[in-house]
């Protein structure tokens, strides 16, 4: 299809209640301990602050800039930032309580513990990115890993958490069924949850997740000379969008820019949640493309912060995922290569639709607009991005 062309989207607007989510349920504290941790991890390095100056003239916006997490960590996604994170931040609190004494997270990660964190199973379910992450903080801090995946995560996904040293364990359903899974063999096994995804009585690693994703929001503001008008944000459960909402602002105060969730079709709790102004899980009867946003019901923790800072929620269709993709890989003007994976192109497919489209001029998009984008992961299955890069491909 032309990317440029009208598609699909359905919008909703946000009740946006007045409130304090964005510094009591991720406090600065929270954000700030979490920022110290990460940067001193061996192999930290920003990620690129994208500007996309041919694109945004094409489509009628001031300026376009895009987070690109391809590089980080070597693990080609922003999840690397939240999983690894909160492991360790599990392991620390686990160990304090079984030695008896303050353990530092400078302590595990230095190895100091290495025999006692053998001795704790983290676990979680995963689409691909958010596992990956947790089988590389446990094979750093020596802790044993099993990943649940559902049907459709990819063998190249897997693969990639097998040679990290986790276990992986694929079960038919989707996504909230190996949640389910997860949570049912974890506490009859006495393992410990490492997840994204909130729920009643389990707060701690979520929160430890979404503050880990601040490093790269941090980079992001530091590296802008001024506030950005508007932020497209993924969906999924809602971790990234409110971490990334919630720090945006801390940061920028009341020049904090207009929050835009988006999420596929096939799978708009998010937008669901908006429209009933209350949580609200969905049945995913058809997986999309986008696996990383293939989840059927909000995170209750990030869906508070949502509430307050989320202004628009739009949802796409597939069909716009691949000419986003090979747009950012092929791009117009100078504007420089991207090679994206698929649920990283959702932002920016978004709001090519959108001023293709009526919904540009409903978001507040115009000549003016300094949009920020979070590119979320780079090629985290080759053989999935090759096929889209095929010219005759359809997806």
């Amino acid at each position: 299809m032309d990317i440029f062309a009208t598609a699909p989207m359905a919008h909703a607007t946000g009740a946006r209640h007045q409130g304090d989510a964005a510094h009591r349920v991720l406090s600065q504290d929270n954000f700030g301990q979490a920022i110290g941790e990460i940067t001193q991890w061996d192999g930290y390095a920003p990620t690129p602050l994208v500007s996309l100056p041919a694109l945004a003239a094409k489509i009628g916006v001031g300026e376009i800039h895009y987070k690109h997490e391809g590089p980080r960590f070597g693990l080609g996604s922003f999840k690397a930032l939240g999983g690894a994170y909160a492991a360790l931040r599990v392991l620390q609190r686990e160990l304090s309580s079984r030695l008896g004494k303050d353990v530092t997270l400078a302590d595990i990660r230095n190895g100091d513990y290495s025999d006692d964190c053998a001795k704790i199973t983290l676990v979680s379910a995963t689409d691909g990115n958010h596992g990956r992450s947790l089988a590389w903080g446990c094979k750093r801090f020596g802790a044993p890993c099993r990943i649940y995946i559902h049907a459709e995560v990819s063998e190249g996904r897997a693969q990639a958490m097998r040679e990290l040293g986790a276990d992986v364990i694929r079960i038919e359903g989707d996504y909230d069924d190996s949640v389910d899974l997860a949570r049912a063999e974890a506490e009859q096994n006495g393992w410990f949850v490492v997840s994204d995804t909130s729920w009643p009585g389990y707060s701690e690693p979520p929160r430890d997740v979404m503050a880990g994703y601040s490093v790269m929001t941090r980079e992001a503001c530091d590296a802008l000379g001024n506030a950005p008008t508007h932020v497209f944000l993924q969906g999924g459960v809602g971790g990234l969008a409110a971490s990334v909402a919630a720090k945006l602002r801390q940061y920028w105060g009341d020049q904090s820019p207009r929050v835009v969730i988006v999420e596929p079709d096939m799978a708009a709790c998010l937008y669901e949640s908006a429209r009933k102004d209350a949580p609200t899980a969905v049945n995913i009867e058809v997986e999309t493309i986008m696996a990383g946003l293939s989840c059927g019901e909000p995170s209750e923790m990030a869906w508070d912060i949502l509430r307050e800072e989320a202004t628009d929620y739009v949802t796409i269709p597939d069909s716009v995922v691949g000419p986003t993709m090979r747009l950012l890989a092929r791009p117009l003007g100078d504007d420089p290569v991207v090679e994206a994976g698929e649920s990283a192109v959702a932002g920016l497919a978004a709001l090519i639709a959108a001023q293709a489209g009526i919904t540009g001029a409903t978001l507040g998009l115009d000549s003016n607009s300094r949009v920020l984008l979070i590119g979320s992961e780079g090629i985290t299955d080759p053989e999935i991005f090759a096929a889209v890069m095929a010219e005759d491909s359809n997806v």
